[in-house]
C-alpha cells in the first residue's frame, strides 16, 4: 500500500478546508503530472473562487442553491464511485442543505452549495463531478432550466452531434425566442440548457423538452431521434429528453468527468462550438481559456422566459396524437405514459388504449 502524503489546509475565502492525502493518483494516465488528488482540489479552487479569486467564480455561480448530487471516487477514477444523493450528517457547519422530493415521494436532503468552501470540502471527500437539479432552492419543485442533452448513439461521432446542435438546435430555439447556453458533456454529447421563468412542474417542463426533440426531429429525421428504445435509434443522436425528469441531474458546467485525461464539461460560445475538440478541455486547461476569454455562462439567469409557446407545442403534439413518452424504469407509472416495454416485444392485444397492461 502506498504511503499517504501529510494532509494539508487550504484557505477558500477565509474558511479553511482540509486537503488529505493530496498527492494520492487519482487520474493514473496524467500521474504526478497532472492526475493527483491536490491536482483536482486546486482545479475546484479555482473555479470556485475565480480566476481572480472574487469568491464568486464560475462553477459556484453554476451549482449555488441548487440541489448537488456528488459523484465521487475515493480510490481515483479507476477506482469504486460512490453516486452521493444525501448530505453527509457529519458535514462542516458551513455546508447547507435543501429539501427534495424523490418520484417515488420519498423525501431528503442535498447538498446545496452556498459558498466556494463548500465545493473544495466536497472534492476533498473525492468528488470528481458535481451533479445539479434545475431548481433553486427552496423551490424545488419548479425548474428554471429546460436541459437538453444530445446524446451520440453508436456510429455516431462529436462532429454528428455538432451539427446537430449547429444546425438544427440554435435555429430552433432562436425561431422559438429563446437562448440557449452550450457545453460540452466531457464526452462525445453537447448539453444545452435554456434558461425559464421558474413557474411550471417537472412534468410541463419535460413535456417542452419533448416537444422541442419532436420538432427537431420532424425537421432532420436521418440524423435526429426521440426514441427511447435503443433498438429504434439507429445511428442517430438521441435527444435524452427524461434528463428533465424530476430527480434526473446533469454534471454541472465546469465539472470534471471519469476519464482518463480529467475533461471537463466544458461552456463555450456557439461560435466557439464550431471548432471546439473535447479533448482540449480538461482541468489543466480550462482555467486558462476562463482567464482568457471569461465565462460565456456568466448571464444565464438574466435570459429567463416563459414556456407558453412551447406548452402549445405540447398540446398540438397531443392533438396529432403524440402524447407523453415513456419514463425510467425507476419512476412510478405517470398518467398518459405510453407502454414501457420494447416495441419488438410488445403483444397488442395484452395492452388497452391507455398504456396499460391488461390484467394488471
Amino acid at each position: 500500500m502506498a504511503s499517504r502524503s501529510p494532509a494539508e489546509e487550504l484557505d477558500v475565502d477565509g474558511v479553511a478546508v482540509r486537503l488529505s492525502n493530496p498527492d494520492k493518483i487519482y487520474f493514473p494516465e496524467l500521474g504526478e503530472n497532472g492526475g493527483r488528488k491536490r491536482d483536482l482540489v486546486g482545479y475546484y479552487r479555482t473555479l470556485a473562487l475565480g480566476v481572480d479569486d472574487s469568491g464568486d467564480g464560475p462553477l459556484m455561480r453554476a451549482t449555488r442553491d441548487r440541489p448537488t448530487f456528488l459523484q465521487r471516487f475515493p480510490d481515483g477514477v479507476e477506482g469504486e464511485e460512490i453516486y452521493q444523493k444525501h448530505i453527509a450528517k457529519k458535514r462542516p457547519e458551513h455546508v447547507q442543505s435543501t429539501p427534495i422530493v424523490f418520484p417515488s415521494k420519498r423525501t431528503g436532503d442535498a447538498i446545496r452549495p452556498t459558498m466556494p468552501a463548500d465545493l473544495v470540502w466536497a472534492a476533498n471527500l473525492g468528488t470528481v463531478t458535481f451533479h445539479t437539479w434545475p431548481t433553486l432552492h427552496p423551490d424545488n419543485d419548479h425548474p428554471d432550466q429546460l436541459r437538453i442533452d444530445l446524446d451520440p448513439q453508436p456510429g455516431t461521432t462529436f462532429d454528428d452531434v455538432r451539427n446537430v446542435a449547429i444546425d438544427g438546435l440554435k435555429p430552433l430555439l432562436d425561431e422559438l425566442g429563446f437562448t440557449g447556453f452550450v457545453k460540452t458533456s466531457g464526452g462525445r454529447g453537447i448539453h444545452v440548457y435554456v434558461p425559464i421563468e421558474p413557474l411550471w412542474d417537472f412534468i410541463a417542463t419535460r413535456r417542452c423538452v419533448i416537444a422541442i426533440a419532436r420538432e427537431l426531429e420532424r425537421r432532420d429525421p436521418d440524423r435526429v431521434t426521440t426514441s427511447w428504445w435503443k433498438e429504434e435509434r439507429g445511428e442517430r443522436i438521441f435527444i435524452d429528453y427524461n434528463q428533465n425528469a424530476r430527480d434526473r441531474t446533469m454534471a454541472s458546467p465546469y465539472s470534471v468527468r471519469r476519464s482518463a485525461i480529467g475533461r471537463v464539461s466544458t461552456p463555450v460560445t456557439w461560435d466557439e462550438l464550431a471548432d471546439v475538440d473535447p479533448d482540449d478541455c480538461t482541468m489543466a486547461t480550462v482555467p486558462k481559456l476562463l482567464e482568457d476569454r471569461g465565462d460565456p455562462w456568466a448571464g444565464i439567469a438574466d435570459h429567463r422566459r416563459g414556456i407558453e409557446n412551447l406548452l402549445e407545442m405540447v398540446q398540438e403534439d397531443d392533438a396529432n396524437g403524440l402524447a407523453d413518452m415513456p419514463y425510467p424504469p425507476s419512476y412510478p407509472k405517470m398518467p398518459g405514459e405510453p407502454p414501457r416495454v420494447q416495441p419488438s416485444k410488445k403483444v397488442a392485444e395484452h395492452w388497452d388504449e391507455k398504456g396499460n397492461r391488461i390484467g394488471d
